[in-house]
């Protein structure tokens, strides 16, 4: 089975999609089109922008789906070519957008108007309630678990992206003080992450009922092949769940690890990454060694 992988937050580099955009007619039109549905040229900042440009959720999120969805529709990879029964597909935290455009579950410009309301009540969320991030490297999940419950104040476990590397998330001083108990308890590192606020905790539950009407009025299909979705985990492919999945998925852990995990388990024997960056490549292949699996793992940007 082929399992495209698609990444979140934090993967966007200045000129991203240039190349594609640039090449690909068909991505052209595609990529145009968002312009006139988000109301700014968001084309122009991911050729010419900085990284700075791009560092705003705002700005960050739509590219991101952007690029990765032009890739999965237009690309050399595209999954319209690969007969569903043989393929699966999962995000990581925005990255489960991308993922459920390129299943069919939702159109490419219900799926960037979700992507921009979410964006726009996270970045809001972010200024009226400050939170951070942190890595923490090189401890169980477990024991993270334990040092942010006993931790007073809001953090939680927000990425569990594979063995020995989880970030938590939440208000700031409770952030820095679990990174105390961690770096106490063993850790090899606890590095604060340069991030806007505390996603995936639920320090962003302000931005949900907004959220919660845009999902509520977008047309949710039943996907081409599994969507393994952030919350459970599990392959999903009921519309009812996937909507459900998708608005816990805003407070709740991204459970990347287990995901993959699911995904050899269920026969995945290649995964592609699509979007910009690295990064799943590298999650993936630990995860896979960690379980003993010998996998093909590529990615396209």
């Amino acid at each position: 089975m082929k399992a495209y992988v698609f990444p979140g937050q934090g993967a966007q580099f200045p000129g991203m999609g240039k190349n594609l955009y640039d090449t690909s007619p068909e991505a052209k039109a595609l990529m145009d089109s968002a312009n006139d549905i988000l109301g700014f040229k968001i084309t122009d900042i991911m050729a010419g922008g900085s990284s700075e440009d791009l560092k705003a959720t705002r700005v960050t999120q739509p590219a991101i789906f952007l690029h990765s969805v032009a890739l999965a529709l237009c690309g050399p990879d595209r999954l319209t070519a690969d007969p569903g029964q043989h393929m699966a597909v999962a995000g990581h935290s925005l990255g489960e957008f991308s993922a459920l455009v390129a299943a069919g579950a939702i159109s490419f410009e219900d799926g960037l108007r979700l992507v921009s309301v979410r964006a726009n009540a996270m970045q809001r969320c972010c200024e009226k309630v400050p939170g951070t991030m942190a890595a923490i490297i090189g401890l169980p999940a477990e024991t993270i678990e334990k040092i942010c419950s006993e931790t007073p104040g809001t953090v939680i476990p927000a990425n569990y992206n594979c063995d020995g590397q989880i970030v938590i998330s939440g208000e700031k001083s409770a952030v820095l003080a679990a990174c105390e108990g961690c770096k106490a308890a063993g850790a090899k590192r606890a590095l604060p992450l340069a991030v806007s606020g505390a996603f995936h905790s639920p320090l962003m539950e302000p931005a949900r009922s907004e959220l919660a009407d845009a999902i509520g009025a977008t047309e949710v299909r039943i996907p081409r092949c599994p969507i393994y979705q952030n919350v459970t985990a599990l392959p999903e492919t009921d519309p009812a769940r996937i909507r459900e999945n998708l608005l816990k998925q805003l407070t709740s852990p991204v459970r990347w690890t287990q995901s993959v995990r699911n995904m050899l388990a269920d026969g995945a024997t290649e995964f592609v990454e699509l979007g910009p960056g690295t990064v799943l490549q590298g999650l993936v292949k630990r995860i896979a060694d960690s379980e003993g699996k010998e996998v093909s793992i590529s990615g396209i940007s």
